[in-house]
């Protein structure tokens, strides 16, 4: 029997080795992480967090996981939002949730926050827990993304709401390539100046292009369960924001 493969930027590898492979490399730039996500949307990607917070409208007193949750980023927001309620972030690194917890945030919010390290494909939660679900440029980096859809329909409450943000795919094959020129030739170098680490800029420069366009994606959450799915293209399809609800 072969073993199953998957990819890893574009190299092929197994498919047990990508989360080592992803915990390594998330380790490695913990401390440089909310950097990293400036230099790779050139400083957009708050305006796309924010969007996502106007699609999702919190309301006081849900509960949020925030898988792939990092530094705390969107928990952060969401309970800003919210007014009131309660915010779990959840990452397979635990590099990133002790960064997270240095922030002057979580500690002004943390009665209303819990840091957990866990697998997105096989999430320590109970079933009908969450109001909402939220990953945010995470889900790529997941081994098989369609276990992770199905772990956020077990985890979420009848009702409960799924949102990701992800990059995606331009519409546009010439705006497309253009892009392109810009992430493989300028956002490694950048890596390597602000964060002296040029190779995991060029993974997550590469995992972007492999992961699937946003129809697809919508299919996939589909095929999860969730109902009344759609998305929403972010700076042209730069990002998009997909949406589910579990009914």
């Amino acid at each position: 029997m072969t073993d199953k493969t998957t990819h890893f930027g574009f190299e092929t590898i197994r498919e047990e080795e990508k989360a080592g492979k992803v915990r390594t490399l998330f380790n490695d730039v913990a401390n440089k992480y909310d950097i990293m996500n400036d230099v790779m949307s050139v400083g957009i990607h708050r305006i796309w967090k924010e969007a996502m917070m106007d699609w999702l409208a919190p309301r006081p007193g849900q509960r949020l996981l925030d898988v792939a949750g990092g530094t705390g980023d969107v928990a952060f927001k969401f309970l800003g939002r919210a007014g009131h309620g309660h915010a779990t972030v959840c990452d397979l690194t635990e590099g990133m949730l002790v960064e997270g917890r240095k922030r002057a945030e979580a500690d002004r919010m943390a009665d209303s926050l819990d840091w957990v390290v866990g697998d997105a494909m096989a999430l320590p939660f109970d079933a009908n827990s969450f109001d909402v679900y939220t990953i945010s440029f995470g889900i790529r980096n997941v081994t098989r993304p369609q276990e992770a859809l199905n772990e956020a329909y077990r985890v979420l409450k009848p009702g409960g709401r799924l949102m990701v943000l992800e990059f995606s795919q331009l519409p546009n094959p010439a705006m497309q390539k253009a892009y392109d020129l810009y992430s493989f030739n300028v956002i490694p170098r950048m890596g390597q100046l602000i964060a002296n680490d040029r190779d995991s800029y060029q993974y997550l420069v590469e995992s972007i292009r492999n992961f699937p366009d946003q129809d697809t994606f919508l299919g996939m959450v589909r095929k999860a369960g969730f109902e009344n799915a759609k998305y929403r293209n972010l700076s042209m399809g730069i990002a998009a924001l997909h949406s589910g609800w579990k009914i």
